[in-house]
């Protein structure tokens, strides 16, 4: 049973509710002073509150996917981010696993689509990773056969995991019923976390004598789906989204590499690289790399392009406003900026979700299949 399981909560539940009884039931037996009843009542109300936080903790887990499974919650998640060499005859993408949707017919590719659960071989990186590529219907429908589509590179924050986005953020179901509803075209969507080396937080950059993030993860992973799957190749066919860390990323990919991404949008971004334990030295004391991945730095001295972007923030519960503000201000044109800003809404699952549906339909008006 997954951690993020209906019946692993219901279970602690019911298990929370029957000794919570017990303990009403028993402790009258208890009620003497012996050092029995005195180490009984204390059994007793231990493990009742153990149960209860462990209930609250398994539903908060299943609303805001902190871990999406038991190796991720014991720290035990490494089948990410394998630094490898590879020989340039090794194919770069291999498809592991095959899923259906959930969704009415959702078994069936040519109603609900298609998610494939694939190991990406990076050329230039030497990074091999795992993702997530959802094929919208009409990918297999026999009408579309010689049709290409557009792609989104869609990332989670650090450390959060792929399965964030299909189960915590619903990419794919978001995609599937926008598409239906003719509110945004079929798009095909590569999910994956940013964090290429666990549990080290690399922000997305190039580090010197360490892993290659932004090379993998903004050249490696289009090239290799582009040559994979029916997906155009100019920078009108792709687009990258991201939440936090990812949205960071996002928007650093769209500014740096114009020519392979047309859009790009950061849900509760923030604009400069991290520098902290978790990241340790990403530049190795290369003044001109940290201000480079600096997005506000960036935007004063690099070349604008015709690239679209979008920013999210809210004025209560968010951080990132002020930093957000300055962000639209300084895009010129020809470049794009849109943003969405909400009332209230931390930095959490609960509030992705509700900029999710406008900001892929922002992205699908911004794409281009060919």
């Amino acid at each position: 049973m997954g951690l993020t399981s209906n019946t692993v909560l219901a279970l602690a539940a019911l298990l929370a509710a029957l000794l919570f009884v017990a303990t009403v039931l028993l402790w009258p037996r208890l009620a003497g002073r012996t050092w029995r009843s005195v180490l009984g009542r204390v059994a007793l109300l231990l493990v009742t509150q153990l149960l209860l936080f462990a209930t609250l903790g398994l539903a908060a887990n299943k609303s805001f996917l902190f871990y999406g499974s038991w190796t991720d919650l014991f720290g035990q998640e490494t089948e990410l981010g394998v630094v490898v060499d590879h020989s340039a005859a090794a194919r770069d993408i291999t498809v592991v696993g095959k899923q259906g949707m959930d969704v009415p017919g959702g078994s069936k590719p040519r109603v609900g689509g298609q998610i494939q659960k694939i190991v990406i071989a990076g050329e230039k990186s030497k990074i091999a990773g795992q993702a997530y590529v959802y094929l919208p219907p009409e990918y297999f429908k026999p009408r579309y056969a010689d049709q290409n589509f557009p792609a989104a590179l869609v990332l989670t924050g650090y450390p959060g995991t792929a399965e964030n986005l299909l189960k915590g953020l619903r990419y794919p179901r978001t995609a599937h019923t926008q598409a239906q509803a003719g509110r945004t075209q079929p798009m095909i969507l590569v999910m994956l976390r940013p964090t290429v080396a666990p549990p080290r937080d690399t922000e997305c950059v190039d580090v010197p004598r360490g892993p290659q993030t932004e090379t993998f993860l903004a050249q490696d992973i289009p090239k290799a789906v582009s040559e994979t799957y029916r997906v155009g190749t100019r920078a009108r066919s792709w687009g990258v989204i991201g939440n936090s860390t990812g949205g960071y990323c996002a928007l650093k990919f769209a500014l740096h590499h114009p020519g392979t991404f047309g859009a790009g949008a950061g849900l509760s971004a923030y604009y400069r690289a991290a520098e902290d334990p978790t990241t340790g030295d990403l530049f190795h004391g290369d003044d001109r790399a940290r201000k480079r991945a600096d997005l506000l730095w960036s935007l004063d001295h690099v070349k604008p392009s015709n690239t679209s972007f979008l920013v999210t923030s809210s004025r209560h519960g968010e951080d990132n406003l002020k930093e957000t503000e300055r962000f639209v201000a300084k895009v010129r044109p020809p470049a794009r900026v849109s943003s969405i800003t909400l009332d209230s809404g931390g930095h959490n699952f609960g509030t992705w979700r509700r900029e999710i549906p406008a900001a892929m339909e922002w992205l699908g008006g911004r794409l281009r299949a060919n």
